[in-house]
């Protein structure tokens, strides 16, 4: 029997994933899904598949790739989602199966314990305080009763920790074979089980981590892989090009200092002047800032020229060669004392990482890429130098086979950086999959397709099964203020406070800025005092997995609602299917900021090609996050809720019709007073239920 009708035996009504699944029945939607992963998989290729809410497009691609007996890897946006599919999707497909896959998860090394450097911890000052001292001590605990070393398996771990960076490893820092701690690492484990394994999880960040160090293991783990799955593949584009570009600041050159101090004064004190190394070090990246010691911090701005905004030239080329000289000097006393201990071996690669960092940020920007400058807003506030390029087209190309990304038409694209080998490959091409709820607001899915260099893949789009017209309604209020008005976060706030008060609380509202955040979640706590029948939860106030937990437990109380006021990662991947969870309310629509550097250079792309920006990329991009956000109402066939976007340009300018027709279609409520009503007869219907 064939993939193809291996899949749809599997997912036919009296098969073996409807007997074995809790939960499951037929969907033709899922079906179609998993027909073209199987024929692709079979065939090898490239397919691109925007797969509405509700389609179960995790089961549609899984289970072609466990049945087709080839080694297979599988990345998602997030470690969550990668938890999610290891400890609860996986283990139930291959029960239901009844097939001898072995499979594997695999993160970064910042999500596993390292007990050499909770050992160095120990001697640390900065973990001085009591509270610091007290975590060290639970992760010392858990250190004896783990296998994996996992951070996600620590029973109450705070992921905001302070501790968390002194207990785990970078690629900076770690001593590699030459850690004492080697024979027993976590990660090394997790690699080994890896390259065993007939199936192996990764992450986005994993993946393209590896493209840019080649040091995680997927570079390893890749030329043996036939069939490669992307998750949320909408995020790969802005994921990809956080590590294929370079960061460097001044943040990492403290951290350097003092590793340099705390590492010659415990191996080698009196060999050299550790204190006026690091001293130096300290110095040059004070020095560096100082260029820019007129610009506020929390700034963020294209760099373009010799030097960025607000810093004279010379001076600027003069700290970063001072600065460049502070590590070379390290690097010449890290290699008189690099027998002594391992530790002097890695911070002398160290420091030239660092030098060769100076030097290319001394240097004109590389050619389709931008660079530009951050500064944090601590004070003393960071500075950090970016260089990007603009999307992972070529880079994505580059390094994963261009052969397989361009077999559609059997055009080979050269380059001088090749991941798979030729000689590696297996006679068939590899089969790519990439997928997610959002690609797209064209049948071509050019939005995705082109960022990625997937021009020719073939594209699937299928629809959500959900029966939106029923389950949900739309309101756009008109008679707030203009969403660049002052007053528009403060009406908005009042009208959701009224419309929480008549639902009960149950309500998510999704800002597209931090200052929308604060002042919508300062009011909205203002109008539901403690102790009150709903409680207000702002992001940031308390750990993210807390506020999640929270408001589901919270919202599933028969008299008690909760409201959460958040943005950024709360636009997508949090899901709560049920009552707990019936009005959505998104603030603005979401664009793209302007002032943003990597916004700023797409555009000036476009326009170099005589394209329109707002055209081809804002309103896209606009689409697709409006999208993620307006999915997080209906998670299930049976939910029910209303959708409230209060920005009036939705349905009063012209492009507002493009970005409603993004949106699933929905009943339309016209007026504050049929969205009471409507709200009135979610509670009705929930008190029945």
């Amino acid at each position: 029997m064939n993939l193809l009708a291996q899949v749809r035996n599997v997912l036919a009504s009296g098969g073996c994933a409807s007997l074995a699944l809790p939960g499951f029945h037929p969907r033709a939607e899922q079906l179609e899904m998993a027909e073209a992963v199987a024929t692709v998989v079979a065939s090898g290729g490239n397919l691109v598949v925007e797969a509405g809410t509700g389609v179960g497009k995790t089961y549609a691609y899984l289970i072609p790739a466990l049945l087709s007996g080839e080694r297979v890897l599988v990345s998602t946006a997030t470690k969550a989602l990668q938890d999610q599919l290891f400890s609860r999707d996986l283990p139930r497909l291959l029960k239901a199966l009844a097939i001898p896959v072995k499979i594997a998860l695999l993160k970064g090394r910042g999500s596993y314990l390292c007990a050499h450097r909770m050992h160095l911890a120990r001697q640390e000052t900065s973990l001085s305080d009591s509270k610091s001292t007290h975590t060290l001590a639970k992760f010392e605990v858990w250190a004896n009763q783990t296998r994996s070393g996992d951070l996600a398996e620590m029973p109450g771990l705070d992921e905001r920790s302070p501790v968390i960076p002194w207990v785990t490893s970078t690629r900076e820092n770690c001593l590699g074979s030459d850690c004492p701690e080697f024979r027993g690492c976590h990660v090394n484990l997790a690699r080994r089980e890896a390259m065993a394994a007939d199936l192996v999880v990764v992450n986005h960040h994993l993946f393209f981590a590896d493209m840019a160090v080649r040091e995680s293991g997927v570079a390893e783990l890749l030329p043996s892989v036939r069939v490669v799955i992307f998750d949320e593949a909408h995020q790969l584009n802005d994921i990809g090009v956080q590590f294929l570009g370079v960061n460097w600041g001044t943040g990492q050159i403290i951290d350097f200092a003092r590793d340099v101090l705390a590492a010659g004064l415990q191996h080698a004190r009196g060999l050299a002047d550790w204190h006026g190394v690091a001293s130096d070090l300290e110095q040059a990246a004070r020095e560096l800032r100082l260029c820019l010691a007129s610009v506020r911090s929390g700034s963020k701005f294209q760099w373009i020229g010799v030097a960025p905004d607000g810093a004279h030239p010379q001076d600027w080329l003069d700290a970063l060669g001072n600065l460049r000289k502070a590590c070379e000097y390290a690097e010449e006393q890290l290699a008189t004392v690099s027998e002594i201990a391992p530790d002097f071996v890695r911070l002398r690669e160290r420091a030239a990482e660092h030098a060769q960092r100076a030097t290319k940020f001394s240097e004109p920007c590389a050619v389709a890429s931008v660079r530009w400058i951050e500064l944090g807003g601590k004070n003393p506030s960071p500075l950090r130098l970016i260089e990007s390029p603009l999307d992972i087209a070529k880079a994505f190309q580059d390094s994963t086979g261009t052969k397989a990304l361009d077999s559609a038409e059997g055009q080979e694209v050269h380059s001088d950086v090749t991941l798979i080998p030729a000689s590696d490959q297996s006679e068939r091409p590899k089969s790519w999959v990439f997928t997610s709820a959002t690609l797209g607001n064209d049948d071509k899915l050019r939005w995705f397709c082109e960022s990625c260099g997937l021009k020719d893949a073939q594209v699937l789009r299928v629809q959500s099964p959900f029966d939106y017209a029923k389950q949900a309604a739309l309101y756009v209020p008109t008679d707030l203020p203009r969403p660049a008005d002052a007053g528009h976060s403060i009406a908005l706030a009042y009208l959701v406070a009224r419309a929480v008060a008549r639902l009960g609380g149950r309500t998510l509202v999704l800002t597209t800025t931090l200052k929308a955040l604060k002042l919508m979640g300062d009011i909205l706590q203002d109008q539901f005092a403690p102790g009150d029948d709903i409680e207000v939860l702002v992001q940031g106030q308390q750990p993210k997995r807390h506020l999640m937990d929270r408001f589901r437990s919270e919202g599933c109380m028969l008299h008690r609602g909760s409201v959460l006021v958040a943005s950024a990662t709360f636009w997508e991947g949090f899901d709560v299917p049920g009552d707990a969870l019936q009005l959505v309310v998104i603030d603005k629509l979401p664009f793209p900021p302007p002032n943003d550097p990597l916004v700023q250079a797409r555009t000036q792309r476009l326009e170099a090609a005589k394209r329109s920006p707002f055209n081809d990329y804002f309103i896209p991009e606009a689409a697709i996050s409006l999208k993620q956000g307006a999915g997080r109402l209906i998670r299930h066939e049976s939910d029910r809720g209303v959708l409230l976007i209060g920005d009036s340009r939705l349905v009063d300018m012209p492009y507002g019709r493009r970005l409603l027709k993004a949106l699933p279609v929905m009943r339309r409520l016209d007026s504050e007073e049929a969205l009471m009503q409507e709200l009135d007869d979610l509670n009705a219907c929930r008190m029945t239920e």
